[in-house]
């Protein structure tokens, strides 16, 4: 890197490096473009180091924990079971670590060039990458932002070592006793659901008529059933109040039916949602045009109204999704290059790692309803299915959303184990657009959990073999 008051030239800036930047720079890379992508922190952005996979891999040892202390029903009992959660965590460092590393090289494989630095932008071809050293400036024909969004602080509710954002919680040094958490979103119910696993008495305070927002009644009835089974208590309509910190935890106000209460715990986890990472970078005043909530306006290929200035992820409408930014930056990359490549959210999955997994992708049921579609909604239990039997897991079902003239496959909901995989496969029966007959005639292994789509498509058929219709 040049150092000094000559500028560095550049194809392609891309600022911030998570899941939606980085995969925009070696998109962009790919496509022949000289790309330089700037972060002040770790690669893989909130995602991969405090976000999205971390999160996992601790719902996955509370899993495994959960198993040990509960497979009475298979003729397995242990004895003592005991966590080390030191070494838990220390397992959770080494996966991300292993990621993170794995999208280094994969950058400089591609030939991208790696800058840690903030980023301030001077006007549209012109930044300014920043670090404790020195300031450097940079000339670049296009840029990517991709700055990811951070948790939002309520004023009731200032962080500290109490009261914790989603990357506190994952950075405890303990198995908290008592846990209050504010928001039953996908990041509460996760979180809140993963230390019950362990053991926590959890408390989730939401203040709408449910978890989940966005996802059917049907499903989220599901995930309230495990968590109560865990021994969560999730108390809907509830209206936080305060937090008054003691010596060794908190003690949270809440409002509930008129009523004011109280609940005590070791720590309060608060996920309210998120803001964008817009703020302070120069954006306003290089006159890139954003709404009300900081969210940048795009257009079909992320362009924003400054026509060489692309937008992607979490500072731009939609849901924060890590593979929706991955998905918007290869457009933005590729629309640089000249493609015609549109973003088309449709076949965009949604997914919940809560217990049992949730997803869905395309149209809901009532979406499908009132987009003026006639619909058939097939629906087939994983309680009909061999292979979710012998894994002890077969609450939940598949849903499949086909129009009634054709079969055409629109949409889907899985609640159930893997649902998080499985709805890949109706994404791209989605995207492609196949019909129900396309996923009956496709023969799957026996005995899979993949299974459940195809019967639910032969159901959709109006022919199915395992349950009656």
């Amino acid at each position: 890197m040049v150092v000094g008051d000559f500028p560095v030239e550049v194809d392609t800036l891309v600022v911030g490096a998570g899941p939606g930047g980085y995969v925009a720079a070696i998109r962009a890379a790919q496509m022949g473009q000289s790309v330089t992508i700037v972060d002040k922190g770790n690669l893989g952005g909130v995602c991969l180091n405090v976000g999205c996979v971390p999160s996992k891999a601790l719902i996955s040892a509370g899993h495994r924990y959960e198993q040990a202390n509960d497979s009475e029903d298979m003729g397995i009992t242990a004895e003592n079971v005991s966590v080390d959660f030191s070494k838990v965590q220390e397992w959770k460092g080494q996966v991300v670590n292993k990621l993170t590393g794995g999208v280094e090289g994969l950058l400089k494989s591609n030939k991208a060039d790696i800058v840690k630095g903030e980023v301030y932008f001077v006007d549209q071809n012109t930044a300014k990458i920043m670090d404790d050293k020195q300031s450097q400036t940079y000339k670049f024909k296009n840029a990517i932002v991709a700055t990811g969004s951070r948790p939002i602080e309520l004023k009731p509710f200032p962080y500290s070592d109490r009261v914790l954002d989603s990357t506190g919680a994952l950075e405890l040094d303990e198995i908290p006793e008592k846990m209050v958490v504010i928001g039953g979103g996908y990041i509460g119910t996760e979180l809140g659901g993963a230390y019950a696993s362990f053991g926590t008495e959890v408390t989730i305070l939401e203040g709408t008529e449910d978890i989940l927002g966005g996802f059917e009644k049907g499903m989220t009835q599901l995930v309230k059933k495990r968590l109560k089974k865990k021994g969560v208590d999730v108390v809907t309509k509830a209206m936080a109040q305060g937090v008054e910190e003691t010596d060794n935890g908190v003690k949270v106000t809440y409002e509930e039916k008129g009523e004011e209460k109280t609940v005590e715990a070791d720590y309060l986890l608060v996920t309210v949602g998120r803001r964008p990472n817009t703020d302070e970078i120069g954006l306003d005043e290089m006159g890139v045009e954003m709404d009300d909530n900081g969210l940048i306006k795009i257009d079909k290929q992320c362009r924003t109204n400054l026509d060489n200035i692309y937008a992607i992820g979490d500072i731009v409408d939609g849901p924060p999704l890590a593979h929706k930014a991955s998905y918007e930056g290869k457009i933005a990359a590729e629309a640089i290059s000249g493609e015609k490549s549109e973003i088309d959210y449709l076949g965009i999955p949604a997914v919940v790692f809560s217990d049992p997994e949730l997803a869905s992708v395309g149209h809901s049921e009532d979406s499908a309803k009132e987009a003026g579609f006639e619909v058939d909604a097939s629906k087939f239990p994983f309680g009909a299915n061999g292979r979710a039997l012998s894994l002890n897991d077969s609450e939940g079902f598949v849903k499949l959303i086909t129009r009634q003239s054709d079969g055409l496959v629109i949409g889907g909901q899985v609640a159930g184990p893997n649902a998080s995989d499985l709805i890949a496969e109706i994404g791209l029966a989605v995207e492609a657009g196949m019909t129900a007959e396309d996923l009956a005639l496709t023969i799957h292994a026996h005995p899979t959990l993949g299974e459940t789509v195809m019967e639910a498509a032969d159901l959709a058929m109006g022919m199915p073999i395992h349950i009656t219709k």
